[in-house]
């Protein structure tokens, strides 16, 4: 693998002082060359290369097709060999965090391509956006033995790996040899492009390592603004892991078990334009009268006041549940709250979304847009707004959801932790580091007012001794984020806002 091993222990923290490798703003002559694809590389590529027993990964992952591309993280170990039928396969231990949930399972993936063939039932939706993300490249680069075969491994210098599906699809071609930046560390890649509704989609894949390392797609458009299809990144690798490394791992209840909710149902419409009468908020929901417990299904459609045809893009918003009261709409709860975002986002103004209905009786619900543009800006409020509607919850079992973890660290920043307190990485790199993983939300601490700035940047000895003595078990989550709150109070570490 080539990966470049003097910077593997210093991993994000190198990586975000550095300038930005990605190159994202390629002219149309520049592309018209990647026509004529190929990298002076030796070698072939396809996914699956070198996959064994005893692999861990983690990923960050959204799929179009999961939440409009709301971000999960999915870690999976490969115990080794499972009997299918006729078929040898991988058994594939898989976890997966959402928002404050945890979802434990396992899948089986192929050997000749490591699709998911089969997963437990509450793996389903996320083994999916799996295979089409994370694996979706074995369309075109698979182990296939047969000599003749188009999906079989793939050449870095060839001039192109297979043509997109859709009318006007352009072809998959190896663009350019990049290092390459993602949490896991510094890579030596090549880049796979291809160009889709007016988009360049971009996957970086390293000779002998079995999945690509990090991904930007978008879905194709006739018209407006292309959504993501899905994007995501290498959090951790690690090799030879002997024993289950998610025995101790408890996936959240599900609240539904034994509620006998309602699965076959119309659908109800509303359709309203908001408060500011800057957009129309179109829903249809069903059941009509949810049990308490049970699953409300929403698809919710932005579109523009001049003309109700035409969607919106880029939509800022969230689901509430709020009451009437003397001074005006009061929120009683948040969806984006209790998935640990800051609002919802939809890129082409249609969404599908269910959520649990915990209230009973006459229930008001709220659709908030907070406003427009870009997933990673804060929205323009011009269009900012709500709409109201009203649902009739059957009386059943109340079901409070789960209170989000105040603290969430991944595991693997115990090593950069450790490498950190022993001057491996440097205080400015381990700094930005943390910096980014908690404005990624990758790391969550509890509420902590940020400083200013305008004092020393000496960090104390303090809380480098806290981050060895974490590193070593010896002291809790708690006591070393007592640190990092430490340095965002004397504005070392700068949060988004």
């Amino acid at each position: 693998m080539a990966k470049i091993d003097h910077l593997r222990k210093s991993g994000i923290f190198v990586v975000l002082i550095a300038v930005t490798i990605l190159t994202f703003g390629f002219s149309q002559n520049a592309f018209a060359q990647f026509q004529g694809g190929g990298v002076s590389k030796a070698g072939s590529w396809y996914v699956g290369e070198g996959l064994k027993k005893g692999d861990q990964f983690s990923y960050s992952l959204c799929h179009i097709d999961y939440k409009d591309c709301s971000q999960f993280r999915i870690d999976f170990w490969v115990e080794g060999d499972v009997q299918v039928g006729s078929e040898n396969q991988w058994k594939v231990h898989t976890v997966v965090y959402d928002g404050a949930k945890v979802f434990k399972g396992t899948m089986n993936l192929g050997k000749i391509a490591p699709e998911p063939t089969s997963s437990t039932p509450n793996l389903v939706e996320f083994a999916a956006a799996f295979k089409s993300s994370i694996v979706w490249m074995s369309a075109y680069a698979t182990a296939d033995p047969t000599s003749n075969s188009i999906k079989g491994p793939k050449q870095f210098s060839a001039p192109s790996w297979g043509k997109i599906g859709n009318i006007g699809g352009e072809q998959i071609i190896p663009t350019a040899e990049e290092k390459i930046a993602v949490p896991d560390g510094v890579f030596d890649t090549v880049q796979v492009s291809w160009k889709t509704g007016g988009k360049i989609n971009r996957v970086w894949v390293v000779d002998e390592f079995p999945f690509p390392i990090k991904a930007d797609t978008y879905a194709h458009v006739a018209e407006g603004v292309p959504p993501q299809e899905y994007r995501f990144e290498l959090l951790d690798y690690q090799q030879n892991v002997k024993t289950n490394p998610f025995t101790n791992i408890q996936s959240t209840p599900d609240p539904q078990k034994g509620l006998g909710c309602e699965t076959n149902y119309s659908l109800t419409r509303v359709s309203k334009l908001t408060n500011t009468n800057t957009m129309i908020v179109e829903i249809n929901y069903g059941p009509s009268q949810p049990k308490q417990g049970c699953e409300l299904e929403l698809i919710i459609n932005f579109k523009r006041v001049v003309h109700d045809t035409e969607f919106e893009n880029e939509v800022h918003y969230d689901i509430l549940v709020v009451e009437q009261t003397a001074q005006g709409l009061s929120k009683k709860r948040s969806i984006a709250e209790e998935e640990n975002r800051d609002t919802l986002f939809t890129t082409a103004g249609q969404v599908r979304r269910s959520i649990i209905v915990n209230e009973s009786g006459p229930t008001k619900y709220a659709v908030f847009v907070y406003g427009t543009g870009s997933e990673y800006l804060t929205p323009n409020a011009a269009k900012a707004g709500y709409m109201t509607f009203d649902v009739n919850v059957q009386k059943g079992t109340t079901t409070t959801p789960p209170a989000p973890p105040e603290i969430v660290i991944p595991p693997w920043i115990k090593n950069n932790a450790k490498w950190w307190s022993e001057g491996i990485i440097g205080d400015g790199d381990f700094v930005s580091g943390i910096q980014y993983l908690i404005n990624q939300k990758i790391i969550k601490i509890p509420a902590t007012t940020p400083g200013s700035g305008t004092g020393s940047n000496v960090i104390p000895p303090w809380i480098k001794n806290n981050a060895k003595w974490w590193s070593e078990g010896t002291i809790t989550d708690k006591d070393f984020v007592s640190g990092i709150q430490y340095l965002i109070t004397n504005g070392i570490i700068k949060l988004k806002s």
